[in-house]
């Protein structure tokens, strides 16, 4: 684990970022079913113009490159905040990445002191 004041970034797993979002309020979880995704806390389905993506994080395993995944910090249109978690390159399901091509509202925020991204995706 990286210290504080390394050059590494304290984000750059998986298991750390999801608990810093879901500290600052992204405590939903979704998943991918075709054409929308499901909330599993709600058990409302949210079309792509139903979200905002707005904020993502890319990783790499430290032993393998085929071991990526890829988070999504996801707002909804009725207020509902939480993460949609999936594999990335050759792994990555097609369900998730058909509904993120349709999603027309994803930001990638800047890395800020208390809130560092890691890889940034496209």
């Amino acid at each position: 684990m990286p210290k504080a004041n390394d050059k590494q970034t304290y984000m750059s797993d998986i298991t750390s970022c999801l608990a810093k979002v879901q500290e600052r309020g992204f405590r939903d979880q979704y998943q991918a079913k075709g054409t929308h995704i499901y909330c599993l806390e709600n058990n409302r389905i949210y079309f792509p113009e139903d979200i905002t993506v707005v904020n993502y994080y890319r990783f790499e395993g430290p032993s393998d490159p085929d071991d990526m995944a890829i988070l999504y910090a996801i707002e909804t249109t009725d207020g509902r905040k939480g993460t949609l978690i999936d594999a990335y390159g050759r792994y990555a399901c097609e369900e998730v990445g058909d509904f993120m091509k349709a999603v027309e509202n994803i930001h990638k925020r800047m890395p800020k002191q208390n809130w560092k991204a890691v890889v940034p995706v496209g």
